[in-house]
């Protein structure tokens, strides 16, 4: 839901995006169970207490959100916020969209149709040679390239697609320029296309922080191609984000005597489209203009004549480190919707469980 923010709820809103356990998907349900981020920061050191907390909650003060926020201007970077008006629409349709991201360059470009092109870091040349030939078409098609900067087939792909558009998701801040031997062509997009990450600047990038990066090439694109990419691959989680976002997926077949055709093939068996040149691609995302935003459920206080201590502990036993629906939750434990979704709000703060996109809940590392 878009609105203007005032600066002083800017900068509430970066402070809740940063507090500890507060990822996208309790953000979203914070917001729509107060209604702006000040009010949420006031209430979640309780919520916490009551999930099971006994540190406090982590918040960054405002020295540390206005760091972040100088150390943006000196990048000439722009934070964007899943309110503002002008937020990229195709992810913000995504459900839920990450809270902020910070963006370098042409941040127009993120405001028209996008294809996302990803695949093996240790590519082929044949197979990084299809992903430039087709970033290059699809750029000439007037469509923008998306992909994460990554050796192979991403590096490629950002190549082909440099004189017409292209985006590069980052998994550390706007300025961690991994792998460094692409320094090069970073500059390059830096000038003709635009560097996102979700992360604050100057951060280096860990491992959790790829799936969260992947959504995000994912969510701003209409479709995904995945082109090489063995079994247990990164880019296979962006098709299945892809998938779970409602965008179209593609794969480009291989040889099975390619380990690096596997993953593809398997994409292809699994129902992704085929690509096999500019042409499926076009057919694939043929009439779609973009996704409408959903609209957050309104939060409906939970009964105080229900034991929510009970309702937290029966939770807290039916969580594992496999991903079950809240619906399922509900099932189990028998209690009214609005009763599950606070408790595992506050079990979410206190670390005790952790809150997937797609309705789904995993025990959490508190």
């Amino acid at each position: 839901m878009s609105r203007d923010l005032t600066p002083a709820e800017r900068i509430a809103w970066l402070r809740l995006a940063r507090t500890d356990n507060v990822g996208p998907v309790t953000f979203a349900q914070l917001i729509a169970r107060f209604g702006t981020a000040s009010r949420a920061l006031e209430a979640i050191p309780d919520l916490a207490r009551r999930g099971g907390r006994v540190s406090p909650l982590g918040i960054p003060g405002l020295d540390a959100v206005q760091s972040e926020m100088e150390a943006g201007d000196r990048l000439g970077a722009r934070l964007l916020c899943s309110a503002d008006p002008d937020f990229p629409y195709l992810l913000g349709a995504v459900d839920p969209p990450p809270p902020v991201i910070w963006a370098r360059g042409e941040v127009k470009l993120l405001h028209r149709k996008a294809v996302a092109l990803v695949g093996a870091r240790v590519a082929s040349a044949a197979g990084q040679r299809f992903a430039r030939g087709l970033a290059s078409e699809l750029g000439t098609a007037g469509l923008i390239v998306v992909s994460g900067l990554a050796r192979g087939i991403d590096g490629a792909a950002h190549e082909g697609a440099l004189p017409t558009g292209t985006v590069a998701v980052l998994g550390g801040g706007v300025d961690d320029i991994y792998p460094p031997e692409h320094r090069d062509l970073y500059g390059r997009i830096l000038d003709q296309g635009c560097i996102l990450s979700e992360n604050s600047p100057g951060r280096t990038a860990t491992a959790r922080d790829f799936p969260r990066r992947n959504r995000i090439i994912s969510g701003l694109s209409l479709a995904t191609v995945v082109t090489e990419a063995e079994l247990r691959s990164g880019s296979l989680i962006t098709a299945r984000m892809a998938a779970e976002q409602g965008r179209e997926v593609l794969a480009v077949p291989g040889s099975p005597l390619d380990p690096r055709a596997r993953g593809t093939n398997d994409l292809l068996r699994q129902g992704a489209a085929i690509c096999e040149g500019v042409e499926d691609v076009l057919r694939a995302i043929e009439g779609q203009s973009g996704f409408a935003a959903p609209e957050p459920p309104p939060f409906e206080g939970p009964d105080l004549d229900l034991d929510l201590n009970a309702l937290r502990t029966l939770l807290r036993a039916l969580l594992s480190p496999t991903p079950v629906s809240r619906d399922e939750l509900m099932r189990a434990t028998g209690a009214p919707a609005a009763h599950v979704l606070a408790a595992l709000m506050e079990l979410a703060l206190a670390g005790h469980a952790h809150l997937l996109p797609g309705g789904m809940v995993v025990v959490g590392e508190g």
